[in-house]
């Protein structure tokens, strides 16, 4: 559920009207709603009370401050995958026992960083990381607490750029690998060596892989008991899908603790659990107003304000977005028309074949769920600058960041010196 509806004069996020936003922030932007974001929270935290459990909300899908901050004054964590990200959680005061960083590609200096932070978990995906590690933490003279990331070979059955725990995946250590890496891990003197992290895909819409991923790490748990490594933390990653189109059903936090809860019975384990996308994704609107409305052949075209640069996820994922007026429309003829952006590419679109009321210059345009994996993912390409974002609580908004500039895009740029002439 989300607090995005329409009232006589059209679409609303809680009790604001959005084209009262445009107007005061012009277009395109993004537009998020705090009441959305902690119901969803909520669903978690209650989901899983019934034990011990920390809810890590996955940065990489919205990192914006204000989200993140209202987040972690709930009770949330943080599931960082870079410095930056770290940075993130330390401008918020997410405190350090609840950040869990992932990520494959741990530099020297984030590891160092974490641990001056004194993060909570590091989810390693491989022996060299293992090793760097180790070394990281003994010229601080301290212990890393890891737990590794299994690759359990289940199929997501998502779009395969999102899928993680499959054999051919970058991401984790492979299942039947494992307990020997985690013999290598307590061997080394500066590790400490505390859980384990299953993360098989994102925009999973059923509980069936997440179940199986389970089944094979309990049995590597129980494996790993025999050998005397016990482990305190089971993280059981994130990846719960969203609906995307009106009317589609996808597992609530409530269904997915269930089936998880038939599968731990036994465990005494603290449970790590990092929703990203099923927080924020139906949270967050992308605003654009209409520019033109061309007609070639047969064929409409939207052409908004915003663009490719702005939501990649129509052209990377090939993703479905409603796309829906802001304001009333009733009674307009409709066409089956293209919105696009006005990128120089032709992949530069929101929606293809979509049966709409026919626009007119200047309305305004809602791209929905793109809470998630919109601002995150969007560039300056075709030196076009990102667009603003705006929070919405009750009858409030505010801008929690700026739009950009030309100045702010050529700021760290300069021409070519005369040497080079």
């Amino acid at each position: 559920m989300d607090h995005f509806h329409y009232r006589d004069s059209g679409l609303h996020c809680e009790e604001v009207p959005v084209s009262r936003i445009a107007e005061a922030v012009g277009t395109p932007f993004y537009c998020y709603s705090a009441a959305t974001l902690l119901r969803h929270l909520k669903a978690f935290q209650e989901a899983f009370s019934r034990r011990e459990a920390l809810i890590c909300y996955s940065v990489k899908a919205n990192g914006n401050l204000a989200i993140l901050d209202l987040l972690v004054r709930h009770g949330a964590g943080l599931d960082i995958v870079s410095g930056g990200e770290l940075e993130r959680a330390r401008r918020v005061g997410c405190p350090g026992g609840r950040v869990v960083f992932s990520g494959v590609g741990k530099s020297r200096r984030e590891i160092d960083e974490a641990l001056e932070y004194g993060v909570r978990l590091f989810n390693v995906e491989s022996v060299p990381e293992l090793h760097r590690l180790n070394d990281v933490a003994r010229s601080r003279g301290v212990k890393a607490p890891i737990s590794l990331r299994v690759n359990p070979d289940v199929d997501p059955r998502t779009h395969p750029h999102i899928a993680t725990g499959l054999k051919r995946s970058k991401f984790g250590i492979p299942h039947e690998e494992a307990a020997e890496v985690y013999r290598l891990a307590k061997s080394l003197p500066h590790l400490d060596v505390v859980g384990l992290d299953c993360h098989i895909g994102s925009q999973l819409t059923k509980v069936a892989p997440f179940v199986e991923a389970l089944q094979k790490v309990r049995t590597l748990l129980e494996q790993l008991e025999r050998q005397g490594i016990a482990l305190q933390v089971l993280d059981l990653g994130g990846g719960l899908g969203i609906p995307y189109v009106a009317g589609e059903i996808t597992p609530m936090p409530a269904e997915l603790a269930e089936a998880m809860e038939r599968e731990l019975e036994g465990l005494n384990h603290l449970l790590v659990v990092e929703p990203g996308r099923a927080i924020v994704g139906n949270a967050g609107i992308l605003v654009a107003r209409m520019e033109y409305v061309k007609v070639s052949g047969e064929r409409h075209f939207f052409i908004t304000d915003a663009g490719m640069n702005d939501l990649m996820r129509p052209v990377l994922y090939d993703a479905y977005h409603q796309v829906l007026p802001v304001t009333p429309v009733e009674g307009r003829e409709e066409v089956v028309a293209d919105v696009v952006g006005p990128v120089c590419e032709s992949g530069d679109f929101f929606a293809r074949d979509r049966l709409m009321p026919l626009m007119r210059e200047g309305e305004l345009l809602a791209v929905r769920s793109t809470g998630a994996y919109g601002f995150s993912m969007s560039s300056n390409y075709n030196s076009r600058p990102r667009a603003a974002e705006v929070l919405v609580q009750g009858d409030r908004f505010h801008v929690v960041r700026r739009r950009e500039t030309l100045n702010d895009l050529l700021a760290l740029e300069q021409p070519a010196p005369d040497i080079l002439g």
